[in-house]
């Protein structure tokens, strides 16, 4: 199977502002006074999962830091190492393989699973079915004329696929490769530019096919549909004999799953009380939606919003330390 682990990108760490203070001395007198390390990835549901556990940390007297960190990566370096404490969200459609090598060294836990259900997968807006009607089968996308739809100037006479960050893996150009599509994969530098491009597209009507994960509250913004790939299987990624094309790995849709939280394996002993509060600590899809909508489309900042979020869920932010 392969393996990719990229470099992360801890930078300096960036001690959590919200206004509330950082406190010396824990909420349990035993517990470490060392920063409690949160990581922050390239996309916003992620921060605000960060950030509302941050903001509950902090409020019970905890040292927290927010620190940018590379979302693969993470799991086989920081989390390991202890330079991080604990991450969010790993999706199970993406992090798999990075999860199960964490998972091998013995040296992270994980922690439970944080509640939505992941979705991940090539998508694109209702008004391009009539340009290709075959759609959402995936073999649509082989007829020259239906992959024409999808092109630019840029691209022609092959449609473009707009994937995201290189960091989120997911095997798009393998798998454009395996199933004889011919797109070009053109990924996207950051989440917010994947968007900004998808909101410029969808108002002028113009064609475009990228990659939509859910939760997030572009699929209930934008309608449109996710293209139906072959099941996705891991002896699909593992064994080029196993799928439609029977000398290539990855001729197969993403996976779907869950979305997971892990921590560094010595925190449950660090720092015991946060430990138990994050290893309690659950959102909603609809909730998640929600939120990032209120950061990505009504501009408010990440920090307000985690801040209400916690204001109106008090009782049971309150039970998690229990």
């Amino acid at each position: 199977m392969k393996q990719t682990f990229r470099r992360s990108a801890f930078g300096a760490a960036i001690v959590l502002g919200l206004g509330l203070g950082v406190s010396t001395t824990p909420v349990f007198a035993q517990e470490s006074t060392d920063p409690i390390k949160i990581a922050m990835f390239d996309w916003t549901s992620v921060n605000l999962n960060a950030t509302i556990l941050a903001q509950i940390l902090k409020a019970k007297g905890y040292n927290v830091e927010l620190v940018t960190s590379d979302y693969l990566s993470s799991l086989q370096t920081g989390l390991q190492t202890g330079d991080l404490t604990i991450g969010m969200e790993f999706w199970d459609t993406t992090a798999g393989e990075a999860m199960a090598a964490a998972d091998a060294s013995g040296k992270t836990e994980k922690m439970g699973a944080l509640g939505p259900k992941a979705k991940e997968e090539w998508w694109y807006p209702s008004y391009m079915k009539e340009k290709c009607p075959g759609l959402p089968n995936w073999e649509a996308l082989k007829d020259p004329k239906c992959a024409e739809a999808f092109s630019t100037p840029e691209t022609a006479p092959k449609g473009r696929y707009v994937g995201g960050p290189v960091t989120w893996e997911g095997f798009d150009d393998e798998r454009v490769e395996a199933l004889g599509l011919p797109f070009e994969v053109i990924h996207a530098g950051t989440d917010a530019a994947m968007f900004a491009e998808l909101e410029s597209a969808y108002q002028r009507q113009a064609p475009i096919m990228l990659w939509i994960y859910s939760p997030h509250w572009a699929p209930a913004k934008y309608k449109g549909e996710w293209v139906e790939f072959p099941e996705f299987s891991k002896a699909c990624y593992e064994d080029p004999s196993v799928g439609v094309n029977p000398d290539m790995a990855y001729d197969c849709g993403k996976p779907f799953g869950e979305i997971w939280k892990y921590a560094w394996a010595g925190m449950k002993d660090k720092w015991p009380g946060a430990h138990k509060i994050a290893a309690n600590y659950t959102i909603t899809a609809d909730e998640l939606n929600a939120l990032s909508g209120q950061v990505d489309l009504d501009g408010k900042t990440i920090e307000e919003v985690a801040a209400g979020w916690i204001a109106a869920n008090q009782a049971k932010v309150d039970a998690w330390a229990q």
